[in-house]
């Protein structure tokens, strides 16, 4: 596996939420971590309105929060999809800004209820995982602004739900089935890239069941709303199995809307690959599937958390047979928990795990990815192979929470 470079975008002033500001002060962060993608790859996750600086060289960026954009049709004879699809679902995204005693960022994010639950990143409401202790705002596609809470997150899977309390009825996202979903489907993405709000993005379906892997961002238990960090207390890494799409997509974009045709939500934005030293989209852009993002926003909106599945299996590559091979072909597993999942649906040490709920598996991080997206006690199928022969069994899994 090569190495990846999580880069952050902060300005260095404490944010002021949605006030109009003269061209902001921006810093570059870079940190690497184990990846997933060949070659030198950036992955940006970042909430911020800024752009990175490479090779000594950066690129400012003016703050547009005062100009508002909606939809605009000039010519009814020649609308698309796109823009058909845009005009229903850009009043339910929003731009979110998010503030703390040392600084703060820009994301977006999409209207769950009437009511006013939002979701978003969780990295977008931690600052990358710094603190937990911020000022939220949203901003609507028609420029009203609007204080908001954070209701709860799920760092497991880079989500987050906050509340708008405003007396108001606002315009929630239409979801779609992110399982029905075929490699080539159009999708379009709104939000808020480098503050932009309400830009429109169009590309397609580049890949599904695409594995990532990125620092968590769960914010410090103990927070003290100090100094930016860029990494929770115990460095620890989330596996994040998203949709692969070419739409344009940069920072201020986490948090935002992937579309169908139809203007419904397919995904929630929340990072993008970038070759090494550049800041932009290059057309690797990733986004949450809409069916993991719906069940973990209801399970925040009822009890604060959500669940994830736990199979109780350490895994690791299964390299295939040709030693020189860089591939894996599956998951190993190489120690089970007593009285766990794996080993009461009868998984024995030495398997090789291939496919999660038929679900191409190749590799620990794809597994866990997959895993860790179910609620607990899920019940899911396992193909596997086992002294050569293939063999599929069932599985109801653990609650990752208890381990």
């Amino acid at each position: 596996m090569s190495d990846y470079n999580r880069q952050f975008l902060f300005e260095t002033k404490p944010a002021q939420g949605f006030s109009p500001a003269k061209k902001p002060t921006l810093r570059q962060r870079l940190s690497q971590r184990a990846g997933l993608l060949t070659g030198s790859l950036v992955l940006i996750i970042g909430a911020s309105l800024g752009a990175a600086i490479g090779a000594g060289v950066g690129i400012g960026v003016y703050n547009y929060w005062t100009r508002p954009a909606p939809v605009v049709v000039n010519n009814a004879d020649s609308v698309t999809w796109v823009t058909a699809a845009a005009a229903k679902a850009s009043p339910s995204v929003a731009t979110i800004s998010v503030s703390s005693s040392s600084g703060g960022g820009n994301g977006s994010g999409v209207f769950l209820t009437a009511d006013g639950y939002l979701l978003t990143n969780t990295h977008v409401v931690t600052l990358d995982g710094a603190t937990s202790a911020v000022k939220v705002e949203v901003k609507t596609y028609d420029g009203h602004i609007y204080p908001a809470k954070v209701v709860g997150t799920d760092p497991t899977n880079d989500l987050a739900v906050i509340k708008v309390s405003a007396g108001i009825q606002f315009t929630p996202i239409d979801f779609a089935d992110s399982n029905a979903l075929n490699v080539g489907d159009a999708t379009l993405a709104i939000g808020a890239p480098l503050g932009l709000s309400n830009t429109v993005t169009k590309g397609i379906v580049s890949a599904l069941n695409r594995t990532i892997q990125v620092a968590s961002a769960a914010a410090p238990d103990n927070s003290s709303g100090g100094g930016l960090q860029f990494y929770n207390g115990s460095g620890e890494s989330i596996n994040l199995r998203v949709i692969q799409t070419d739409a344009a997509i940069n920072p201020g974009n986490s948090g935002g809307a992937l579309l169908n045709q139809q203007g419904q939500l397919i995904g929630i934005n929340v990072a993008i690959a970038n070759a090494g030293g550049t800041s932009g989209s290059i057309g690797v852009g990733f986004a949450i599937p809409s069916n993991v993002a719906k069940r973990i926003a209801e399970e925040i909106m009822s009890t604060g958390s959500a669940s994830h599945g736990l199979l109780g299996a350490m895994v690791s590559d299964s390299a295939n047979s040709d030693a020189a091979a860089s591939f894996s072909v599956g998951a190993k597993v190489l120690k089970l928990t007593a009285g766990g999942a794996a080993e009461k649906a009868g998984v024995l040490e030495g398997d090789i795990i291939t496919k999660f709920n038929g679900v191409a598996i190749n590799s620990a991080s794809e597994l866990t990815a997959a895993v860790r997206q179910e609620k607990a006690g899920s019940k899911a199928t396992l193909d596997l192979i086992r002294d050569g022969k293939s063999v599929t069994l069932n599985v109801v899994l653990g609650d990752a929470g208890n381990q």
